[in-house]
């Protein structure tokens, strides 16, 4: 795995490239402000494809909004 050191604002200017590098390619990046490390960027690793048994069930509040998105009609962004 290889470990990067960028700056924050590099990393604001280029974070889908960021991102795609994390993801893809396995790339750490530590984030620095003023020299001193602040954050990282990290591949999440390999993910399972969830089973249906795996899945938590949703709340009653979250199945109100999925039926009301339902009903609402699709409305054009133009």
């Amino acid at each position: 795995m290889q470990t990067r050191s960028i700056s924050v604002t590099e990393a604001a200017r280029k974070f889908s490239d960021c991102v795609n590098r994390a993801r893809y390619q396995g790339v750490t990046f530590i984030l620095h402000r003023n020299g001193v490390p602040v954050a990282r960027i990290v591949p999440e690793g390999p993910k399972q494809p969830a089973l249906a048994h795996e899945v938590p069930a949703a709340s009653e509040g979250e199945r109100v909004a999925v039926d009301s998105a339902r009903s609402t009609p699709a409305r054009s962004l133009w």
